[in-house]
Order: C-alpha cells, then sequence, then structure tokens
C-alpha cells in the first residue's frame, strides 16, 4: 500500500475540470511563537502577534482573498486567536484547518529532540492522540471541524494518512514540493510534485503540496542539479543571478517580489492548476521570524502581497478556497 510520504504515480495527479484553473491558494501556518534557533521547549512560547490576525484579516478581505489558517494547539487554546478567526470562518471569509506542532500538543510523553518535532516521526498511538486532541479542541473552539491538516515542519509519516481519514480530514498540505528535510530526521520532498495528487489508492485524501518551482534556463535539469548544489551557495547564488537556475517557493518569507513573480511565471509554464502560498503568522509582527524584524519589514511584507496579489490578477490566476478544491476535483 502506497504511503503518503512516497512519489505518486503519475494516475495519482488530481484532475481538475475544464476552466478550474489557474488558481492560488493562500495558506498561513498560524502558530506560535518561538526561537526557531533554540532548542524545542514545551512552554515559554508567545502569542503576541495573535491580534495582528484581525488586520491581516481585513488586508485579505480587501483583496477578495479567503485565507486558510493552519492552526496548532496554542492558537487553537488562545481565545483572541480563536474569536478573531471563528468570526472570519463564520462569515465565509476564512477557512480553518490544523497544524501539529508535536512539541506543544499533549500528551507530552515523548523525548523533546528533532526526530521527535516531525509528528509521522513519533509511535502511531501517541501521533494519532496529538491529532485527536488537536482536531477536538479546534471542532471546539471554531463550532466546526478542521477541513485541511499540515504536519508541522512538514513532518509526514507512515500512519499519518490513517489518522487524518479517521477523523474524516479528505485534504492535506503537508509536502513541501523539492525540499528535504532529511538532516534532521524528516521527510525527502525533493522529487514530489508540486501538482495536487492523491496521496492514497482509494483516492480520499487530497495532496496539495505548497508549491516550489525551479526557474531559469536550466530548469528542466533543476531535480537532479539543486540537490547537488545545496553545499555550494555561491555557486546557487551565481546560477540565480545568471538567469540559468533558481528554486522559488511561494512565501513572503525571503523571496522578493521578482524572484515570486519569476516563481509564478515558472508555476504556470508548467501548467499548474493550483498554486499554493505559505507563510508563518509570527512574521505578522516584528520581532518573532528572521523574515520580519523591524517595521520596514512589515511593510515590505504587506507590499509584497499587495503586488503579487495585482501579478496573480494580471495573469488570469483567481483565489480559491478548500471548498471550492473539493467540491471540483474529479475523483
Amino acid at each position: 500500500m502506497r504511503s503518503i510520504t512516497d512519489l505518486p504515480p503519475p494516475a495519482a495527479m488530481a484532475r481538475f475540470p475544464a476552466g478550474f484553473g489557474p488558481r492560488f491558494l493562500l495558506t498561513v501556518d498560524t502558530e506560535e511563537e518561538f526561537d526557531w534557533n533554540a532548542p524545542f521547549r514545551r512552554g515559554g512560547h508567545g502569542l503576541d502577534h495573535v491580534p495582528h490576525l484581525r488586520k491581516f484579516q481585513h488586508f485579505c478581505d480587501g483583496h477578495g482573498v479567503a485565507p486558510v489558517y493552519l492552526i496548532d494547539h496554542p492558537i487553537a487554546t488562545s481565545p483572541a486567536a480563536i474569536e478573531i478567526l471563528r468570526e472570519a470562518a463564520r462569515d465565509g471569509r476564512a477557512e480553518i484547518g490544523a497544524q501539529l506542532h508535536p512539541w506543544v500538543n499533549p500528551p507530552f510523553t515523548e523525548e523533546l529532540c528533532d526526530f521527535n518535532s516531525f509528528s509521522g516521526n513519533l509511535p502511531p498511538q501517541l501521533e494519532q492522540e496529538k491529532f485527536r486532541v488537536l482536531h477536538d479542541c479546534i471542532a471546539g473552539a471554531m463550532g466546526a471541524k478542521p477541513l485541511i491538516y499540515r504536519a508541522g515542519r512538514y513532518g509526514l509519516g507512515p500512519h499519518t494518512a490513517t489518522i487524518l481519514r479517521s477523523a474524516g480530514i479528505a485534504v492535506d498540505s503537508s509536502v513541501r514540493a523539492r525540499f528535504d528535510y532529511t538532516s534532521a530526521g524528516g521527510v525527502n520532498y525533493r522529487h514530489h510534485p508540486a501538482h495536487p495528487y492523491w496521496a492514497d489508492d482509494e483516492r480520499t485524501l487530497l495532496e496539495l503540496p505548497l508549491t516550489t518551482v525551479f526557474s531559469g534556463g536550466w530548469r528542466r535539469m533543476g531535480d537532479r542539479l539543486y540537490p547537488a548544489l545545496w553545499r555550494m551557495p555561491m555557486l546557487r547564488g551565481i546560477l540565480a543571478r545568471c538567469g540559468l537556475l533558481e528554486r522559488i517557493p511561494l512565501t513572503p518569507e525571503g523571496i522578493t517580489v521578482a524572484e515570486a513573480k519569476r516563481g509564478i511565471d515558472a508555476a504556470l509554464a508548467e501548467e499548474l492548476p493550483l498554486l499554493v502560498f505559505s507563510f508563518h503568522s509570527p512574521s505578522l509582527h516584528p520581532g518573532n521570524t528572521p523574515y520580519v524584524r523591524h517595521e520596514e519589514d512589515l511593510a515590505r511584507f504587506y507590499n509584497w502581497w499587495r503586488e503579487i496579489f495585482a501579478y496573480l490578477a494580471q495573469q488570469g490566476v483567481r483565489p480559491t478556497s478548500i471548498s471550492a478544491i473539493t467540491d471540483a476535483v474529479q475523483r
């Protein structure tokens, strides 16, 4: 039986009706604030950015975009966060999914370490119980079950699909195409497609990979060349500046507007029906992530979205939602 972490066969590619695409989905890893360079801890995290979720939601409202908030346990137990997100979801201005950060999600029985920060590495009973606690917490707080799942740190495992199906979750978005996390104990997604696909042979679980593309004259060789250049950042930079090869994830975190536009162009050239954007919610307030340190960074962050929303519209790429995707996909 095929695992959710396996490369899908060509026949597993999801099909959409004519005229559906291209569309884009905006996902937000809605999570606690923590030091990305420090060891994992059960506590000591912050939620100071939570009030800024309202500003971002209003910003998206103004552009006709309904974000998908993938919320973890600290967010799901924050009254302030639930008030903001429940209102937006109730009004159809946003959708809610689940994101599992095992180090801050009870029950706490595993050792704190890099390996166990990928929930798919946990014993199956513990992964399932952590997910059940998160799922029930979200359902109780939001008044509706989460529509989609993303494993924190993109940490899928051999039992994740079974856990999701048993909870009635029909969509996963944990695969970060063209990235490799094996050095820390995670999954290698270097060769996974960016095109949506069925993660199981029964076609009950739809995978929406985060969109990462190769751009440049050598882009068709990216899957082979880029891993070989991993330990040569200077050479990667030279190839990118020469327009030969660059890897572009669709995110405002570490990616410029110009790079993102090249990524969108490359995704459309690949005829992807769906572009999945993402970022981490702590970036909505300066000082929480490496990408937004100061107010000037935050202003650039919002301007990034303004320019990208405008460019997507110019290219005929419309916003979409989990509900629209599941209604449209052909089994």
